[in-house]
């Protein structure tokens, strides 16, 4: 069965954006969003596959005959205070959609819509992920293990990017984003007078030395042509002035775009704060949390992500691989895929309170998801 889309889909889109922009919700939290995407898909006459997921939802499109090509968007705020300005901004305090997951969802909205329309002449399937969690790196796990991806050739993802400029649509072959791993330190020394060090086992000073030793992970154990990051983003310790406290808490990230890379800092750096622990006869834990690892694009689906992307009126670049982290990532663990960054030419960056989007590129972007979907099943069945 055919329907007919609005004139004003253009409009429709905008307005469910806002919608969602206004009433964000967290990882994992996504009831809210959930139905609001249920409503939007079953207005539209689009399926809704019944998995076992919590939030978040998979749609799909198309005869069961044929191969199967799925899109993705993620659909989780983050715990950040608003301050973008915006005349729909989040009603929900202390919670924003930071990263533009609001974007991604109506864009594929948008792209389920215009499947939905040529449904009967498309050959094969198309199935939209709208996967809770991206921020805690929990979403896409869930999903693969729901049975979302089965039979699937290949995945495609967008994520929007302030940094690149209106109408451009970038990606590249091999390592995209990088691996999120987290470490938390914690160090029990022993407390003393300020004035009497000797007395006590300073955790402060043992901190600083994991901290000064930390900057040689990179410099000493990675190959100069593999970047990779080491950020110590807190530190606590200690009450007041003239006390010497007997613990303190570090906390922080590494990046790495090489699994290679990945496994040897996180061995130097356990090897390096069990020899301070020693050094100091301090005892520390040291907690390694593995997040997503690199988004590693196929080569043949970024050439044809990025064909369509000149073909959907956007300028395709190749661009340079990027530190920040996406769950994606575990999709391209189990078939190939390509990931693009959608921009957006606006002044704040990710995760900063007065990030936004600039609405012009919603339905470009719908349009262009549509446009690689089919292009994604013409090809599935070409030789590589």
């Amino acid at each position: 069965m055919s329907i007919t889309i609005s004139a004003t889909l253009d409009d429709q889109l905008i307005a469910f954006r806002h919608e969602l922009h206004q009433f964000p919700e967290l990882s994992n939290q996504e009831f809210d969003t959930t139905a609001r995407l249920r409503a939007q898909l079953e207005k539209h006459q689009i399926r809704i596959l019944s998995l076992p997921l919590k939030t978040g939802l998979v749609a799909e499109i198309g005869a069961s005959a044929g191969p199967l090509i799925v899109l993705r968007a993620d659909i989780d705020a983050l715990p950040v205070e608003e301050q973008s300005g915006v005349s729909y901004r989040s009603q929900r305090p202390g919670v924003m959609h930071a990263c533009g997951h609001d974007f991604h969802s109506a864009a594929a909205l948008g792209a389920a819509i215009l499947l939905k329309q040529e449904e009967e002449n498309l050959p094969g399937r198309v199935r939209i992920l709208f996967q809770a969690a991206e921020e805690t790196g929990q979403g896409a796990p869930e999903v693969i293990a729901s049975g979302a991806l089965n039979d699937a050739l290949a995945i495609f993802g967008i994520h929007n990017d302030p940094s690149l400029p209106a109408g451009v649509i970038g990606s590249k072959a091999g390592p995209l984003t990088a691996a999120v791993d987290r470490f938390e330190i914690a160090i029990s020394g022993t407390g003393s007078h300020a004035a009497k060090p000797d007395q006590g086992n300073d955790p402060i000073v043992i901190a600083a030395q994991i901290v000064a030793a930390a900057q040689t992970l990179i410099s000493r154990n990675a190959p100069s042509a593999d970047n990779a990051v080491v950020s110590v983003t807190q530190i606590h310790s200690g009450s007041t002035w003239n006390v010497i406290p007997d613990s303190a808490w570090l906390e922080g990230t590494v990046r790495t775009f090489s699994q290679s890379t990945r496994q040897r800092l996180e061995q130097r750096f356990r090897t390096i704060v069990a020899g301070i622990g020693a050094a100091f006869d301090a005892q520390i834990s040291f907690n390694w949390h593995a997040g997503p690892p690199s988004v590693v694009n196929d080569a043949h689906w970024v050439d044809v992500a990025l064909q369509q992307a000149e073909r959907s009126g956007f300028e395709a670049r190749v661009v340079e691989a990027s530190p920040i982290g996406e769950d994606f990532a575990f999709y391209q663990q189990r078939l190939p895929g390509a990931f693009m960054m959608v921009g957006t030419g606006e002044p704040y960056a990710l995760h900063h309170p007065a990030f936004r989007v600039n609405d012009e590129v919603l339905i470009p972007t719908a349009r262009y998801l549509a446009n690689l979907a089919r292009a994604a099943l013409s090809s599935a069945g070409r030789p590589q």
